[in-house]
């Protein structure tokens, strides 16, 4: 399900191309509405059956046909042809980059102009991160990604270890993967692709501001500085120190097995995200296991990420457009989380068929963590959303990964932080 969620926004996340006319609607009859997603055939299917319920005698809904390993490819010939859909399935990178240039239709009025539909009825770091710097909103989002650390209990149980609970810290878990390193089978006690990997620097920002630090960026949309104060210096060298001593996996290690061998018992502890839940359900792990939030130093502090839905500008009726994309945020997920709780919906009141099917599934640690997470007063973006996003991860492959594996020294790191703020600065 990450593929779904995550990957595709990255897919899209440079189609920046001119748009023009669609062919949405007619002067004869019913407004058609067209909707894109890049979500499963199954998925699809269930959203399918839920849009039929839409009710409303002067707007027709239609639902294209858009495989999720296809939907890249998709969206960039249709924004070439100046033919996307009327509402697509969009990451937080795509919307922000389209809005700045004009392309997406701007909903921050709607929601102004709605109590049942507000802006107050959206998880607020959502709501923040899919704002503009000049407070426009090219598209509303749909569902949150929240993360945490998956446990292997019965690996931690073994070992003598005590379960990792919420209010854990950085050294409790670090402790824990040194002890589970190369029992029963595990190479590393953990598996942190999320800290040593490409947005490692921006997850390093959760144990800074948890000691009372400043984060890595001040805004991973609008950023006007990247900073790497004393804290986080400290976790930087905290993780450095893990990697060396071969209890936390390394930078370059090959993440995309993980969740296979964690459920096979070969991995006590990953970084991941809430959708796992929804594939254990399915694949049922050999192994006892759990999702607990983030560590922390002192406050609790956790990653935020959402993605949602956008609307081209040039749809020719924007109110039958934005009756269906509220009922896509309103209704549809009622029918297809109970079948598939991959995520929480971003629209708050939408979220208890998410958690009733957790619950129902016997994930209950799963619906602790994620509601911890929707909760957290400390959030940090898991990347920035800029059209050079792509050169900040050419520098950290260079210049902090390096530092991670022991390869450079942590004095290194005042460097890697002037070259992202030159970055800044440049607009890339």
């Amino acid at each position: 399900m990450k593929t779904k969620l995550i990957g595709a926004t990255l897919a899209c996340a440079g189609l920046l191309t001119a748009c023009g006319g669609s062919d949405s609607g007619a002067s004869d009859g019913p407004v058609t509405v067209t909707v894109m997603t890049w979500e499963s055939t199954q998925t699809n299917a269930v959203i399918k059956k839920a849009l039929a319920e839409f009710k409303d005698d002067n707007i027709k809904v239609e639902l294209l046909d858009t495989p999720s390993g296809q939907y890249g490819d998709k969206l960039s010939s249709l924004t070439q042809a100046k033919k996307l859909p009327d509402l697509f399935w969009c990451g937080n990178d795509t919307e922000q980059q389209y809005t700045q240039q004009g392309l997406l239709v701007d909903w921050s009025s709607k929601l102004k102009d709605s109590s049942d539909f507000g802006a107050d009825k959206f998880v607020p770091s959502a709501i923040a991160n899919w704002t503009t710097a000049d407070g426009q909103m090219g598209g509303l989002p749909s569902l949150m990604n929240t993360y945490g650390v998956w446990y292997n209990a019965d690996a931690f149980t073994a070992a003598g270890v005590t379960i990792p609970k919420a209010g854990w810290t950085w050294d409790d878990m670090y402790g824990a993967a040194a002890k589970l390193t190369g029992k029963n089978g595990a190479k590393y006690g953990l598996v942190a692709d999320q800290l040593t990997g490409p947005d490692g620097p921006f997850t390093m920002s959760m144990y800074s501001v948890s000691a009372g630090g400043a984060p890595f960026t001040d805004d991973v949309n609008h950023p006007t500085k990247a900073e790497a104060d004393a804290k986080y210096t400290e976790g930087v060298q905290k993780l450095t120190d893990a990697v060396k001593s071969g209890s936390v996996a390394p930078p370059g290690y090959d993440a995309s097995n993980a969740q296979s061998l964690f459920a096979a018992g070969k991995v006590p502890m990953m970084f991941g995200g809430q959708w796992l839940a929804a594939g254990f359900q399915v694949d049922k792990p050999k192994v006892k296991y759990g999702f607990v939030p983030f560590p922390q130093v002192t406050t609790p502090a956790t990653l935020y990420d959402s993605v949602g839905i956008c609307t081209p500008q040039y749809t020719k009726n924007q109110d039958s457009t934005f009756k269906v994309l509220q009922y896509l945020n309103t209704k549809v997920w009622d029918a297809v989380l109970p079948e598939s709780p991959v995520a929480p919906p971003a629209y708050t009141p939408a979220q208890a068929s998410y958690f009733d099917a957790l619950t129902k599934a016997e994930q209950t640690t799963v619906v602790d963590t994620v509601k911890a997470d929707l909760a957290a007063e400390k959030t940090v973006g898991v990347r920035f959303t800029t059209q050079w996003a792509q050169q900040v991860g050419d520098l950290t492959t260079a210049e902090y990964q390096p530092i991670i594996s022991g390869k450079k020294p942590i004095t290194n790191l005042p460097a890697y932080v002037e070259k992202i703020n030159g970055l800044i600065k440049s607009g890339g």
